[in-house]
């Protein structure tokens, strides 16, 4: 996975090296480069590539900076297949393309043109200064799909048996391992298990491709999980759906089978998790990957037993993975970022510099946005009043911590009440902002993060029926009886669905979209989908609800009108945000600069409200 922060040139920039070095100087025993393309025509823009001498030249500055501040630094080099879009592609066979066409499977001179790509790569890193290359051998990347016999159709030398399928990955070691000194590791990443194709890669044969290639000088293994081309894609970058350390007893096993020295990845997210793991021998290292997006000191933190102050991941992918899919939908930002850490890609600008003119800023919802402008706020040297109408931090957060699978969400919301409180943050509950207190306080500066509520709507002959809101459900207000009907079906009424399925209630969800979870990143989507599918909860899609009678709700697709029998009825169509207008106004009235932020602005992700927090503390800092 890439940062998106590598410009149209794909050289290593400022921004890729702040963000690198951040983590180098957090602590981490060694810091890999992101993916990185060996040939420039097949690697896509916004990815780092060294694939030309220029691109190469460019990667001293990472390498000289990390070892600078003390560090390790490795390159990860890969050709990406059908990843590679819209650049050009390679793949072993013909296979369908994205849209609909057909990509013809490589030449001969195609496969020794991309083996003499990865020797040069390799002879261009050395030259950099990287100390220790990998080579990409998982993920549906191309030398996996030459592994893979469903992928891999070919009748020559480089398909068909082991020996031949394999051949492709054995050259590109030889090609890299001939160009790097003999005392300069070589890693490559493999998956721990094949999965999701009618024939998948016997793990028989990924242990003999990890002996032979150690014979070949390979002196590491990676093991990950998943590609991109099935439904295992939700293991390459697992979602919070997934179980922490997934991954660990399948990669155990390759270490076991093959001896070799190897590095473990899959949600492994806090420190003693870690220590488990190699402690009990499964693998001499661990990979931390998004753990160290969310929090850049994580192994310092560690390492001086302050696991409680460490920012922890919690695999929302809404800041990591989901824009590499969905760019339009997530943030305004052009390059990956984090909801638990804003400050990704920004590493200089949201450098916590103290302030040497401290604000008094009263701050109006203790929702994800408001702790986070409050925290950035005091690190800076300045004084947040944090007001809260509820009894509890964490707002609607704490809401979706609720659901099936999400208890880290949850947990995410506790961590961030009790940092205010470490740091010194004035948090005032069940203290609603009026005109009055703001009158009384007279601060410098006014932060609205006061969040969204559920839409209510209302349909003929609903009172023939108990109804309640998504919100009502999640908070454990309402628990709906009988066969429930949900009228709403994107993340919140397809969550709210697994809740009430989990209390053993018949649930049908009715979206009028032509689709479910439009607003789901796609990973969880797809988790959420195959679990909702699991419970037998029923779906209609492009449906509007109508009316409600006797038996259920009536319901209108193509024309035609049905009844969706159900005995209570859960509403969950979204959220509109609170009302600022009197508030904003008193702030003009006094005089007070005001900010809008979050779900206040418009209900949104959370990655917006943690973005937006920042954003605005740093605004006011420069004031």
């Amino acid at each position: 996975m890439g940062t998106l922060m590598v410009g149209v040139d794909k050289k290593v920039n400022q921004a890729v090296t702040d963000f690198l070095t951040a983590r180098a100087k957090g602590g981490v025993g060694l810091v890999y480069s992101q993916c990185c393309g060996v040939d420039d025509n097949s690697t896509p823009e916004g990815f780092l590539c060294i694939g030309t001498d220029e691109q190469g030249e460019s990667h001293k500055m990472l390498t000289q900076s990390i070892h600078a501040v003390g560090g390790k630094v490795g390159i990860q080099l890969l050709q990406g297949a059908i990843c590679a879009a819209p650049a050009k592609i390679y793949v072993p066979s013909d296979m369908p393309g994205f849209d609909g066409s057909i990509i013809p499977g490589m030449s001969k001179d195609d496969v020794h043109y991309i083996v003499e790509a990865f020797g040069r790569a390799a002879h261009r890193a050395v030259e950099a200064g990287y100390d220790i290359i990998e080579i990409h051998c998982a993920h549906g990347y191309l030398q996996y799909l030459f592994m893979n016999p469903t992928m891999n159709r070919r009748e020559d030398e480089y398909g068909g048996s082991f020996e031949n399928r394999f051949r492709f990955a054995f050259e590109t070691i030889a090609a890299v391992r001939s160009q790097m000194p003999d005392d300069m590791p070589l890693a490559i990443r493999i998956p721990s298990k094949d999965e999701g194709f009618e024939n998948n890669i016997p793990t028989e044969e990924l242990v003999e491709f990890a002996k032979r290639a150690r014979a070949m000088g390979v002196d590491l293994l990676s093991i990950s999980r998943g590609n991109c081309l099935n439904e295992s894609t939700k293991l390459n970058v697992p979602p919070v759906d997934i179980p922490q350390g997934f991954n660990v007893e399948a990669g155990a096993h390759i270490h076991d089978e093959t001896g070799m020295l190897t590095a473990i990845a899959g949600r492994i997210n806090h420190p003693q998790m870690a220590e488990d793991i190699l402690e009990a021998g499964k693998a001499d290292m661990v990979v931390m990957a998004r753990a160290q997006i969310a929090d850049p000191e994580f192994c310092k933190k560690a390492r001086e037993g302050r696991d409680d102050e460490i920012i922890y991941c919690i695999g929302c992918d809404q800041g990591c993975y989901d824009p590499h899919m969905n760019p339009e939908n997530y943030t305004n930002d052009v390059h990956i970022t984090c909801l638990r850490n804003p400050a990704v890609g920004k590493e200089r600008e949201y450098a916590f510099k103290k302030t040497s003119a401290p604000k008094h800023v009263l701050i109006a919802g203790g929702g994800m946005g408001g702790m986070e402008a409050a925290y950035r706020l005091k690190m800076l040297g300045h004084e947040p009043v944090l007001c809260e109408a509820g009894d509890h931090l964490g707002g609607q957060f704490v809401l979706a911590g609720e659901t099936p699978r999400k208890g880290e969400f949850k947990q995410a919301a506790f961590d961030c009440a009790e940092r205010l409180a470490r740091v010194g943050v004035d948090v005032r509950l069940n203290t609603p902002v009026t005109e009055a207190l703001i009158r009384e306080l007279l601060p410098d500066y006014v932060i609205l993060a006061i969040g969204a509520e559920p839409i209510c709507i209302r349909l003929p002959g609903m009172e023939k029926k108990p109804v309640y809101n998504s919100h009502e459900v999640l908070a454990r207000k309402a628990k709906p009886e009988g066969v429930v009907g949900i009228i709403g079906g994107g993340m919140v009424g397809l969550e709210t669905s697994e809740l009430i399925a989990s209390y053993g209630n018949q649930v049908k969800v009715i979206e009028m979209q032509p689709e479910l979870a439009a607003d789901m990143g796609v990973l969880r989507k797809m988790c959420t989908l195959s679990s909702m599918a699991e419970e037998g909860i029923e779906t209609f899609v492009g449906t509007k609800c109508v009316s409600v009678n006797d038996e259920g709700i009536v319901a209108e697709r193509d024309g035609e009108q049905t009844v969706i029998c159900c005995d209570s009825i859960v509403t969950a169509v979204g959220a509109r945000s609170r009302k600022t207008d009197e508030l904003t106004a008193v702030c003009e009235k006094l005089g007070i600069p005001c900010k809008v932020i979050g779900d206040a602005v418009q209900a949104r992700r959370a990655l917006n409200a943690t973005a937006d927090g920042a954003a605005v503390a740093y605004e006011i800092n420069q004031c």
